[in-house]
């Protein structure tokens, strides 16, 4: 069997064939503009984004059946008749609703933890869902008709190239609308962000299927790092993984009940139609990728291959940090007023300081996020990480010392397309075998880790 694996991220659209027996190939990729009309806000074109999965499903050739997975909270609204897009999509690093989240206040917190596990930030998709229909009047128009229709990009793309309007129950759960003790969406949560819940998807497990693309079925849809999750062989309990893409993003299996709350967000892993609910602990840095190619448009390097080597001690232990705030501060903090921050720079400093101490900024915030996950569950023995940072050695061995536990790298590093295939009934495990391991070597020290949560703090704040 041939799997057409679909990753529709958040700067670029992937496809790999994937085989039996963990052969693959990446047949085309296509990038795709964003913009930010205004600041905190983050926008793609829907028909730019639905022109580049044909191109790339096109690329694959025969193939016997589809698997895409989505950008998770990025979310927009379209016409139920025609298909065409009401709004531009909505990406998940857009922050335009954090006051309007703000004036709902402490109890409404405590409700949305209660039903949905995730706090009240622009980050998931319930309050950009509602800004949608609160301020551009097609859509109010459309919902008064009886046409609207809103989701995740999952939903949309499903419904325009499949005609099937689904989602699957672990985007579900990134949206802030799901009753994760239900599997269904929350009446409570919808009323409480003015969604209507009559113009959000049927609720579907990852492999039920949804539908066809040019007579090709669509056997799986699910969020990418779920289904990098998957691709890592993360099945029992405390297994971990963290992508390192435009964010980076730790998932742990929890196990097939809700974990409980926490620092990190209790949230679906996946559901299956033959085994049921699978739950994970999420959190994630805003900006990792996103921080690199910041640095690299301001001149701090200019290659990836720089980011491998580095000579002399850390810039940490030399008092240069980074916080790569450049979209505030997610899990465990959750405050989007942090802004980024250089401290420690004297008149040596050079930009492959700077560059280093962006490596080293993002690591650290990742160790909170391994901490955070090791209060809730027993992490295994090692964590495996994947996408374009972990293809720094630099990274990788300074991410072990940080976090004082084994770190691999598997030497196939599209983990998602790969978790996509096993979702469609393949065996994938050989391609993932081969893998590098980075040990703590002790060069970060807990007087360390107290100037960087120093310069955290200083970092916090910054916006209001």
């Amino acid at each position: 069997m041939r799997i057409a694996s679909i990753d529709q991220g958040t700067t670029s659209t992937r496809c790999l064939v994937v085989e039996d027996g963990g052969e693959w190939r990446i047949v085309a990729s296509r990038k795709h503009g964003q913009d930010h009309p205004f600041a905190g806000w983050v926008e793609h074109d829907p028909d730019e984004l639905l022109k580049n999965i044909m191109t790339v499903l096109d690329a694959a050739g025969e193939v016997d059946a589809i698997a895409i997975a989505n950008q998770g909270e990025s979310c927009i609204a379209w016409d139920a008749e025609t298909r065409a897009a009401l709004s531009p999509v909505i990406v998940w690093q857009d922050a335009r609703t954090a006051k309007q989240l703000s004036e709902l206040g402490a109890e409404a917190e405590k409700v949305s933890k209660r039903i949905c596990g995730l706090p009240l930030d622009p980050y998931f998709s319930a309050s950009k869902l509602a800004w949608l229909l609160r301020n551009i009047p097609s859509i109010a128009e459309a919902h008064k008709a009886g046409r609207l229709r809103l989701g995740t990009t999952d939903a949309f793309f499903l419904d325009s190239l499949a005609g099937v309007f689904a989602t699957d129950l672990a985007t579900a759960s990134r949206t802030g609308l799901l009753d994760l003790a239900t599997g269904q969406w929350s009446d409570e949560l919808c009323a409480l962000h003015g969604v209507p819940k009559e113009c959000l998807p049927r609720i579907a497990a990852v492999d039920e299927g949804f539908g066809e693309i040019n007579g090709i079925p669509v056997r799986a849809s699910i969020v990418d790092q779920q289904a990098a999750l998957y691709g890592h062989g993360c099945r029992e309990p405390g297994d971990c993984k963290i992508t390192f893409g435009t964010g980076a993003f730790l998932l742990a299996v929890a196990g097939a009940e809700r974990p409980p709350q926490a620092e990190l967000l209790p949230t679906v892993a996946w559901a299956l139609r033959d085994s049921g609910t699978t739950f994970a602990i999420e959190g994630g840095v805003y900006d990792a990728g996103a921080a690199l190619e910041w640095a690299r448009n301001i001149g701090l390097y200019s290659a990836l291959e720089e980011l491998g080597i580095f000579e002399g001690p850390s810039a940490l232990s030399r008092g240069i940090i980074f916080v790569p705030a450049l979209s505030g501060l997610a899990a465990p903090y959750w405050d989007r007023s942090a802004a980024p921050l250089f401290i420690g720079m004297d008149h040596a400093t050079d930009r492959r300081d700077l560059v280093r101490a962006v490596l080293e900024g993002i690591a650290m915030l990742t160790v909170g996020l391994i901490d955070a996950a090791a209060e809730v569950t027993e992490l295994g023995p090692a964590i495996s990480i994947d996408g374009g940072l972990s293809q720094s050695a630099y990274f990788a061995q300074f991410l072990a010392s940080a976090s004082k536990r084994t770190i691999t790298v598997p030497s196939m590093h599209e983990l998602t397309a790969l978790g996509l295939a096993e979702f469609c009934g393949l065996d994938v495990s050989a391609a993932r075998a081969k893998h590098e391991r980075f040990e703590p070597d002790g060069s970060v020290t807990e007087e360390h880790h107290a100037l960087f949560a120093k310069a955290v703090e200083r970092s916090r704040g910054w916006r209001n």
